[in-house]
């Protein structure tokens, strides 16, 4: 079936609801409106005002509301419009949902989704088009997803929701008009995936890097150089394993993500593969970050900023000494 990722989002919210009375989506403009993005389009009229509630621009509030939602037994889906708003709810997202099951000897459990948008490449400035994930990544008690693909775009949602935990979906923006055929099912939201298989370097990254690493990889293969691309897809909790044997076999790592370097996610990548596979590798890791700058407005200095195929393509031949 022929999908886009916006689509494959439309469809597991729609079937999440229909299967389930608990299940409500609340967030900004989600009813009326139809979403930001377009996601929930018609879901007013079909579900009613108790389900797909609109809530006023206060993220702290909203998604407080649908922590208590959670813990009296309901399964809230909270959208955030950017994260970059969801900055104004962290209070409640890492101080509350994240610590609530452990502070209370797991009495409590918060079984709440929250679905944002994440990243640059539309022109949106620096208040709407930052890469924070790995902040998020860095939470106990929380899952973190990053769904790359329109399949996981559809399979994600299920199981997040039957999560006894917080889950927090990050879509990236540059992905909802991608299309693909899928099955839509069911994902699992454990593992990574190899989305090509591959024997000289590996290439790891995450949502809307994806598509720009599987395009450096046939860049790559036109010179001669097989790349392995390994999607992450759960950035919380990490799956070390199917990192570190991407590694044992090609030997050679590239990171790709958006985020900055500074204190970033593919530190800790890196980091992992040092501690899980030091004496396997043939050379130094790299990787490819955006820029260390607030994301830029004008199209030509957004693109010069972010991680792109070219880039990504440069740093694996330079691990291969073909510079």
């Amino acid at each position: 079936m022929k999908m886009s990722y916006r689509e494959a989002l439309r469809q597991a919210l729609r079937e999440a609801l229909m299967a389930d009375p608990r299940v409500f989506l609340m967030g900004e403009d989600v009813g009326k409106y139809g979403g930001s993005y377009a996601v929930s389009k018609g879901f007013m009229e079909e579900f009613g005002p108790e389900r797909i509630r609109d809530t006023p621009l206060s993220e702290l509030g909203f998604v407080g509301a649908g922590i208590g939602a959670a813990l009296g037994g309901m399964r809230p889906i909270v959208e955030i419009m950017t994260i970059n708003f969801s900055l104004l709810a962290l209070d409640q997202i890492v101080n509350t949902a994240a610590a609530l099951r452990h502070m209370s000897g797991g009495q409590f459990n918060v079984p709440i989704v929250i679905r944002m948008a994440t990243g640059a490449g539309r022109q949106l400035a620096a208040q709407h088009s930052h890469s924070l994930e790995g902040w998020y990544a860095h939470i106990p008690g929380i899952k973190v997803l990053a769904p790359a693909t329109v399949a996981d775009a559809y399979g994600m949602l299920a199981p997040a929701l039957a999560d006894p935990d917080p889950v927090i979906i990050f879509e990236h923006a540059q992905l909802y008009n991608m299309e693909a055929d899928i099955d839509p099912q069911a994902c699992d939201i454990r593992s990574a995936a190899v989305r090509r298989k591959g024997a000289d370097v590996s290439l790891v990254t995450y949502g809307g890097s994806l598509p720009k690493t599987l395009q450096a990889a046939e860049q790559l293969a036109a010179e001669g150089i097989d790349a392995e691309v390994v999607d992450l897809r759960v950035l919380r909790p990490l799956d070390t394993e199917t990192i570190v044997a991407s590694v044992r076999k090609t030997h050679r790592a590239v990171v790709v993500d958006e985020g900055w370097k500074t204190g970033s996610l593919s530190a800790e990548i890196m980091a992992r593969i040092m501690e899980n596979a030091f004496y396997d590798l043939d050379a130094p890791l790299a990787r490819v970050c955006s820029a260390e700058v607030p994301i830029p407005y004008a199209r030509h200095m957004e693109e010069a900023v972010l991680p792109q195929a070219h880039t990504i393509a440069a740093a694996a031949k330079q691990l291969m000494g073909k510079t």
